[in-house]
């Protein structure tokens, strides 16, 4: 979630500008910022603090590790397909009533999944808290910018990355030290304090906005229509790997999975400016090829939060903690290499960035993959958080970059939603990979090879097609602006 906060803080003036804030109470920012930081914290946290836990989970419900994945898959799926929509309904009624609802829905199914009785009604949960956190994500980044004087939005941009960064650092810490110590259940019920202050805190210190575009329209047949494809073809993945690609259920899936894309590419072509991806922005080429580089890599960090904590236990014998333990390489080396590349990119511009992230992150999931050769899959882990660093913020900058300034806001927010949901995929696919394997150790194995290799033909579409704009186009977007 290091690259999610990365994904929207280069329009400062699209966030800023958004509504007309009242006066308020000297105290008020401080407040209303620790409010919004707490939010961010427990969003960020909430896929690494339960990836050492999925074991514990799965012995708990008795579930298989193909419908385990659905605990992170489920929350990241809605979570990724309703963001760019949850940033337009904080258009449309105001960031912080926006902001509110979402922290009430996160809230209420927090405790739904922590008091779940069987797997549907935990996997329930995960999915709407998923919906909660599109609704509060884009109102948080947006509010967190009009609380701070514009001459210091660089610093709130930095509050934002550190807090991004010590959720994904403590959260598989945090997730393996309360299910060793307690139950997987309290890593649901930590939520429901701190997302009950945050909302109250909110509404108390951060004034009510007045909304940036009542008269928007919101694209749900869109939106129905894309979860409801990407839904048919996981679920078929997961069916899958139980009876056979030919059995008539998943087949009537993957046949769900062509009629909802097609009826949903339709949709959006008759849209226009309310598609979740309009058609100025899709025809951009060096957005298109960012966007097609983005699904490619997006499986590696999502696989190894999964599967490696997965093996770690059920194979090596570690504990939760343990396990939680052995993903904060890959976290901080993810942190370091993120501040770095942000050093680098006026240097060396944003391209070699890229392609040399995408490379390493294709080499650390193969050392990952070497399993059984003692504990390798560490080094991998590092060269891994590396390329992450790498890749996203530049790709992110990039994608700033080769889009209109009135688009800034929304092309970083479509690519960040094309990451979740093609991490989603990917996890699909990897669950039907291991599902079909001998054993899990050879199932993870042959997963990572094939993120690898996914990750390679990220970097041959980068190496062939992603660039960033001339310093002519970079100098005449500076005068637009």
């Amino acid at each position: 979630m290091w690259s999610d906060c990365n994904s929207r803080l280069k329009p400062l003036e699209l966030l800023t500008s958004m509504s007309h804030i009242q006066e308020q109470d000297p105290n008020s920012p401080r407040l209303g910022l620790l409010a919004i930081f707490v939010a961010l914290f427990i969003i960020a946290i909430d896929i690494t603090a339960f990836s050492p836990a999925i074991p514990a989970i799965e012995r708990e419900m008795g579930m298989d590790i193909t419908t385990s994945q659905w605990v992170i898959n489920g929350y990241g799926l809605v979570f990724g397909v309703l963001v760019v929509t949850g940033g337009r309904i904080a258009d449309i009624f105001g960031r912080r009533r926006a902001f509110i609802t979402g922290a009430g829905i996160f809230l209420a199914f927090s405790l739904m999944g922590g008091l779940a009785l069987n797997v549907p009604m935990l996997l329930a949960a995960r999915a709407f808290m998923g919906v909660g956190a599109a609704l509060m994500w884009p109102s948080i980044l947006g509010m967190a910018y009009s609380l701070m004087p514009e001459e210091r939005a660089g610093e709130t941009g930095g509050l934002i990355m550190a807090v991004c960064g010590l959720a994904n650092t403590l959260g598989p810490v945090m997730g393996g030290l309360l299910a060793d110590m307690f139950s997987w259940r309290w890593i649901f019920f930590i939520n429901l304090p701190v997302a009950f202050a945050a909302a109250l805190m909110c509404w108390k210190f951060v004034p009510r906005d007045v909304p940036f575009d009542p008269d928007e329209r919101i694209d749900y047949l869109g939106v129905i229509t894309l979860t409801a494809s990407l839904l048919s073809f996981l679920l078929a993945l997961n069916y899958a790997s139980g009876v056979g690609f030919m059995h008539p259920l998943v087949i009537g899936l993957l046949v769900g999975f062509l009629v909802f894309s097609a009826v949903f590419i339709y949709i959006e072509s008759h849209q226009r400016e309310v598609a979740l991806i309009p058609e100025d922005v899709i025809k951009n080429k060096r957005f298109s090829a960012a966007g097609a580089v983005t699904l490619f890599t997006s499986i590696t960090f999502f696989s190894v939060i999964l599967y490696l904590p997965q093996y770690l236990t059920n194979v090596r014998g570690f504990t939760t903690m343990q396990s939680g333990l052995t993903l904060v390489p890959l976290m901080i080396a993810f942190a370091v290499f993120s501040f770095i590349a942000g050093k680098l990119y006026q240097k060396t511009g944003g391209k070699i960035l890229v392609c040399v992230g995408i490379l390493a992150m294709s080499l650390g999931m193969f050392y990952i993959s070497r399993l059984s050769d003692g504990r390798e899959y560490i080094f991998g882990l590092i060269i891994l958080g590396a390329g992450l660093g790498l890749f996203n913020p530049s790709t992110t900058t990039m994608v700033i970059a080769v889009v209109d300034p009135s688009r800034a806001s929304l092309a970083s927010a479509i690519i960040y939603m094309l990451k979740i949901t093609g991490g989603a995929v990917g996890l699909g696919v990897n669950a039907a990979i291991v599902g079909f394997a001998p054993d899990i150790t050879t199932g993870i194995s042959r997963a990572f090879e094939v993120n690898a290799c996914f990750a390679f033909v990220g970097f041959v579409i980068a190496f062939l097609f992603m660039s960033a704009p001339t310093v002519t186009e970079s100098e005449r977007g500076s005068i637009e602006r």
